[in-house]
């Protein structure tokens, strides 16, 4: 790979994880220097925002130490090899407790498991800072547990960082790693990410493998946040590697999602859908993300106006979530009923009633829905909307105040329907409101088109910050 030209004046945290890797190789800097220094801006800033559950200085210093004595020998284990990243708590990490967000989950271990996520991760070489805050079993669409606390918005610590990847989106945004891996069942990437200001990639499902099995079963994604849609092409030809614990996991790519990521998109053709025909957006956010579209259409892609044409799938997602909650909770030790939050045990109830029937006539919602999504992308190769209809509310808050809704799924019309057809679909910042919140811009296309999204993403990004 080549590696951009580093500023010696850029300070590790403010530093890409390409860049990272182009200062290691240039001698610039060393691993064990930008460990300490992102260690240090998590000592820093973490108390107010609450991004991280665990942090283990003492285990980053000794791989960060490794890597640099790899550099040092003219051999770099992977990709990324000495790049510090954070890890949400969902994932099996060995040697490190995962509670999942939860204080009825033992967290006494033995912990000897990585996911392939984190084995991934692992194997490249990279420096595990700590694991990242989740609501409990990564249930809502933000980030606070009774384990945990709130986890706030770097962009305004009033607000929530959004979730359920919060503390990975928090950590990001603020400094405290260039990259972090989340998971999305519903939106949990892309959400946090355009709060927060960020790039919030969901693979295909099955692009990148998890073990254990989830039990939101065909929702479940994970993916890279990070601060550049590079960062997250080179992280996903690191998860995207197979592991035989994943039955439904993809083949190998035979082509580098870097490397695809910088092909010429000009001339595709973009269906634009600001409301997917049923969304409410605030206007603010309609108007930042139309004027992202405008630049992309003097760019050289094809924008064209168009509805998908199916209307909100809100009800089948919202049983196949509950279905899937309850099967989870259902493995916790007695009394978890009484631990968990009260929000959550609405929902736990609610799948326990779920039946054998409902649940497929949601699936086939599921199918219908992909069949008319696969038909769209015959005419447009990709589908851009706004990731979120509104910017980062009061933190603590499970709804916008004063929105008399009931639910997560109400305030996220753009992110559910694509886990649901299992497509990509990335999220990158398009611009702030005038109190300074961020908002997000989704791309999505067919499945399987993951290397096309990527492409897309960093064209649009160069656009939009040109």
């Amino acid at each position: 790979m080549s590696y951009p030209d580093i500023n010696s004046a850029t300070q590790p945290d403010a530093m890409s994880a390409v860049e990272l890797v182009s200062a290691y190789a240039a001698g610039a800097l060393s691993p064990v220097e930008a460990t300490e220094a992102i260690l240090e801006a998590i000592a820093t800033r973490d108390g107010e925002l609450n991004a991280f559950c665990l942090v283990d200085p003492d285990r980053a210093l000794v791989q960060a130490k490794d890597s640099e004595a790899r550099w040092h020998s003219g051999y770099a284990r992977g990709l990324l090899d000495g790049v510090p990243i954070s890890i949400k708590d969902i994932f099996l990490t060995e040697g490190w407790p995962t509670r999942r967000g939860s204080t009825a989950v033992d967290p006494s271990g033995p912990w000897l498991v990585d996911s392939p996520v984190a084995a991934r991760l692992r194997e490249d070489g990279m420096v595990f800072l700590g694991k990242t805050t989740t609501p409990e079993i990564a249930w809502k669409a933000v980030t606070d547990s009774p384990l945990t606390g709130i986890t706030r918005n770097p962009a305004d610590p009033a607000t929530t960082a959004g979730g359920s990847s919060g503390g990975s989106a928090a950590a990001v945004a603020a400094g405290m790693g260039p990259v972090s891996v989340g998971t999305d069942g519903g939106g949990s990437i892309r959400i946090p990410a355009a709060f927060c200001g960020i790039v919030g990639f969901k693979p295909t499902h099955g692009r990148v493998p998890l073990y254990p099995a989830s039990p939101f079963g065909p929702l479940a994604h994970a993916g890279p946040m990070t601060r550049t849609v590079e960062d997250a092409a080179l992280l996903m030809d690191i998860l995207s590697l197979p592991d035989p614990r994943d039955p439904t996991a993809l083949p190998p790519t035979v082509t580098t999602f870097r490397g695809q990521m910088l092909r010429d998109v000009r001339g595709l053709t973009v269906a634009y859908s600001p409301t997917l025909g049923y969304a409410e957006v605030d206007p603010e956010v309609a108007a930042i993300v139309d004027a992202a579209v405008r630049q992309l259409a003097e760019a050289e892609l094809r924008v064209i106006a168009a509805d998908p044409g199916f209307g909100d799938p809100r009800e089948a997602f919202e049983l196949l979530w509950a279905a899937g909650a309850a099967t989870m909770l259902a493995k916790f030790p007695d009394g978890a009923r009484e631990q968990v939050d009260p929000g959550l045990r609405a929902v736990w109830e609610r799948g326990e009633s779920v039946g054998a029937v409902d649940y497929l006539d949601a699936r086939d919602v599921a199918a219908q829905l992909g069949i008319t999504m696969g038909a769209f992308h015959a005419t447009y190769d990709v589908l851009i909307t706004p990731t979120m209809p509104i910017t980062a509310f009061e933190a603590g808050r499970d709804v916008p105040p004063g929105s008399g809704l009931d639910g997560w799924p109400q305030w996220t019309p753009f992110t559910y329907p694509f886990n649901l057809t299992q497509q990509p679909a990335i999220s990158i910042p398009a611009g702030t409101t005038r109190a300074g919140l961020p908002v997000g811009l989704q791309i999505i296309g067919p499945r399987h088109s993951d290397d096309l999204i990527l492409a897309v993403a960093r064209y649009a990004e160069q656009v939009l910050a040109a």
